[in-house]
């Protein structure tokens, strides 16, 4: 007797522990690891879905064994490395297998969908094929498809003669193509020709395309019509005699958005050169060893990359790059495209479930060779990897912000221990945590000092907001900003303006009684947006009408204070009528292919002005942007969070570093009214080395990372004194396993205590070495399940890249 180990979904009961289940003999030879099956669970007639994790000759279990009821696929969507990865992930993360297992598929193969089969190319006239299909070119398996035939699929695909594609139920229609094709052999078709009326011009044109073109059919049925100008109603006569016949044909989406630009080779800098022979060296020898570059702007780090990239392909081996968010980073996609054209696929969450699946499905089959993409693209089911990139590694959006709270990082790094390869860190501001281990070699630290062709970096002013003359202006730009942006607009080059808020105006207050209108659902209150005519919560999406008096005193006097991109949008419209400016943040990108259009409007000169939040700050490269200004360099400082200096150095070097990067001179601008603190200060000076020392400095002093490993567990319930009751009971469960040396914060409230109407509270382990603590974590995981169903939301977040 065979036996599969399957971890199950049971969304109300999970577990890590894989049950047993025997494999039905007639299934014997066609369950693997790493498929989907059918299984019956507890007491009742329920059926659930499940992950083979493991197949064995025999199980230690005396009782009975229940059966697997069916395979769900006919072939492993999930590779050994995967499951293997999963494990690790679950432990890592304090998550449950099944939340990894499905993180690292496709949403496609997790919802409802149809499964087809079809003849793999060149296999169309094979024996068995054609008996399988019985004539048809599309056949789909359904819950009635017996075990005898999964078994023939099984061996066929096993073979490569067919072919497994999966439609989205809800979406099978823009999955699929009307197509048309014929069962008439070419002397069949001949014979009938000759007996066409002599005036039937358009069935003999027919004809003669069907005997020419019979390899190629199916042919969608919209290309007879635009490509070969052969009629619908043509088609139409022909199927009526039989000639022909219509068939749906599944067609595979292309991601859009993206343009590819064919672009040569340059010569490298000695920086670069040196780069890319220590990396492609580990490449060649198989070395698991990390590299950590440290570039400035411009220093041409996406060249190394790319060099590194074909050095893995000419190895015969595969490459994964990693970018923060795909829609923000154009440029860099269009590079890696340019230069490896229909090798790579990319992944990324604007995508649609089909065309993720699509780009996944030619990752899976070995038709690409490089994979780029945001966090999840570190799940990409390539093999045999050469290298593994991480650009810009230092953003926040690398870390997921629920179940399983992993850090792409951490699994790259995971990933390239498992396929031996080297993995490439780079940013011109790394994260301290990153730094840190490559002081302590761990890493291996590469330096890029200097810019392409040695231009300069942009030289850098900072404007204190708190001056006379500066206090006394009427709006957000100080007379040093406008001035700097009519010369730039004068000179017909291009300006970037940054202000890391969107909306119109922060809050709205009553000047008679000070009230401030808030979400009710949350514990901030609601940004005016003038666009929308509302008022809106960036929380939880509440919004409601702009109010004309005050609601609590009823006097007129209410207005609205703070500022946003919109309202600065607008004093740059008043102050520069002749400029076209662009907005880019998250109302002006909610439509698919937003980010790529704005940004491809402002490459081609349609605009003056690029005016956005943190999204422009990062992957823009044009050649006559010498201006950027930052409006406030201080709202990032003013967050409740421990990381609020390194985010705020980060944000003010990224953007800095978007001016002058071609052969014209840069020059940025930055208001705050912090002019001394080190991290404006430094970041001006683009001076990493000594932001590093001071910020390593006060994270000693205040004992974070990266001289402490910190854990965040977090509580949430409607009612706050249930959330309290909760957090102080996890309290004392931790307090039962730490040492002395363990610094245990909280409970309390989080910064904003009341989001979507759940109370929040954390707790804050900081600790050096634990040896009790990781298995206690993963008891309370485990033990809380249950509370769930009482209103509570318990998370467990392994270094966590937020703390309010």
């Amino acid at each position: 007797m065979t036996v599969a180990a399957v971890v199950v979904d049971v969304p109300t009961m999970q577990t890590n522990r894989p049950f047993e289940y025997e494999i039905p003999e007639e299934l014997s030879d066609v369950i693997v690891p790493g498929m989907r099956v059918e299984v019956g669970f507890g007491r009742g007639k329920r059926k659930i879905q499940g992950f083979v994790m493991e197949v064995k000759d025999h199980s230690e279990f005396s009782g009975k064994l229940k059966p697997i009821i069916r395979v769900i696929d006919v072939k492993p969507v999930l590779s050994p490395e995967m499951i293997k990865l999963s494990y690790w992930l679950a432990d890592r993360t304090y998550a449950f297998q099944i939340s990894c297992l499905q993180t690292m598929l496709p949403n496609v193969m997790r919802a409802k969908y149809k499964q087809f089969i079809q003849a793999a190319v060149g296999f169309e006239d094979d024996p068995e094929v054609k008996d399988l299909l019985n004539g048809h070119l599309v056949v789909e398996l359904t819950n009635d498809t017996t075990d005898s035939t999964i078994r023939k699929i099984a061996h066929l695909k096993k073979l490569n003669k067919l072919d497994v594609e999966y439609v989205v139920e809800n979406q099978a229609n823009s999955l699929t193509r009307q197509a048309v094709t014929t069962k008439l052999t070419i002397e069949q078709l001949k014979d009938k020709r000759q007996n066409l009326r002599s005036n039937a011009k358009a069935q003999f044109k027919l004809y003669d395309f069907l005997i020419e073109h019979l390899n190629d059919l199916p042919i969608e049925t919209s290309e007879f019509e635009k490509k070969f100008h052969i009629t619908r109603q043509t088609l139409k006569t022909a199927e009526k005699n039989q000639i022909i016949e219509y068939v749906e044909v599944t067609k595979r989406r292309k991601p859009v958005g993206i343009i590819p630009e064919k672009q040569s080779i340059p010569e490298l800098t000695d920086e670069q050169t040196a780069a890319v022979q220590m990396i492609n060296d580990s490449v060649d020898n198989n070395e698991a060893q990390t590299f950590l570059i440290e570039g400035v702007t411009g220093s041409g780090k996406t060249e190394v990359y790319l060099q590194t990239i074909q050095k893995a392909i000419e190895n015969g081996q595969t490459a994964l790059m990693l970018v923060p968010e795909i829609s923000l980073t154009p440029q860099m996609v269009n590079r890696v495209i340019g230069r490896f054209g229909n090798q790579v696929a990319v992944l990324h969450s604007g995508l649609s479930s089909g065309e993720r699946y699509d780009e996944w499905t030619r990752i899976e089959d070995g038709s690409v060779k490089v994979v780029v993409g945001a966090r999840s693209a570190v799940f990409a089911p390539l093999t045999n990897i050469g290298v593994i990139i991480i650009d810009e590694e230092h953003e926040a959006s690398y870390k997921q912000d629920d179940n399983p709270r992993y850090h792409a990082r951490d699994v790259a790094k995971w990933r390239s221990e498992y396929n031996s390869c080297p993995l490439v860190l780079g940013s011109a501001t790394p994260s301290l945590e990153s730094r840190a281990r490559a002081e302590k070699g761990v890493y291996k630290l590469i330096y890029m000092k200097k810019r392409i062709n040695d231009h300069p970096l942009p030289h850098v002013q900072i404007v204190d907001m708190r001056d006379a003359e500066n206090s006394a202006t009427k709006g957000d730009f100080s007379p040093l900003l406008q001035d700097n942006i009519w010369r730039a607009l004068k000179r017909k080059e291009q300006a970037i303006v940054l202000l890391n808020r969107r909306g119109y105006s922060s809050f709205l207050m009553c000047r008679e009684c000070g009230f401030v209108l808030k979400c009710p659902n949350c514990d901030v209150s609601l940004t005016y947006h003038k666009n929308l005519g509302k008022m809106k919560c960036h929380y939880c999406g509440h919004e409601e009408p702009v109010p004309h008096i005050c609601p609590n005193c009823k006097s007129k006097k209410i207005g609205f204070y703070g500022t946003g991109t919109e309202n600065v949008e607008k004093q740059l419209n008043e102050l520069f009528p002749e400029a076209r400016v662009l907005r880019m943040d998250v109302d002006t990108t909610r439509k698919k292919g937003s980010h790529a259009a704005i940004i491809k409007k402002f490459g081609n000169h349609e605009a003056d002005i690029l005016l956005g939040t943190q999204m422009i700050a990062k992957g823009l490269d044009f050649p006559d942007v010498t201006l950027v200004g930052v409006v406030n360099a201080d709202t990032t400082l003013s967050i409740s969070d421990y990381r609020a200096s390194e985010r705020t150095f980060q944000l003010l070097t990224q953007v800095s570093g978007r001016a002058g990067r071609a052969d014209k001179e840069g020059h940025v601008i930055i208001q705050t009214y912090n002019p001394d603190h080190y991290a404006i200060r430094d970041a001006a000076k683009q001076d990493y080395e000594t932001f590093f020392k001071q910020e390593m400095y006060l994270r000693h002093q205040s004992g974070y990372t990266p001289y402490y490993f910190t854990t965040l567990i977090s509580v949430a319930h409607q009612d706050e004194g249930q959330a309290m009751k909760q957090s102080y009971w996890l309290k004392k469960q931790l307090e039962g396993v730490l040492s002395d040396s363990a610094k245990l914060l909280g409970p309390s409230p989080t910064m904003i205590s009341r989001k979507q109407n759940k109370y929040f509270y954390q707790i804050i382990v900081k600790y050096k070495r634990e040896s009790n603590l990781h298995q206690k974590l993963l008891e309370i995981l485990s033990d809380t399940q249950a509370e769930t169903k009482k209103g509570f939301t318990i998370a467990i977040d392994n270094e966590p890249q937020h703390i309010d």
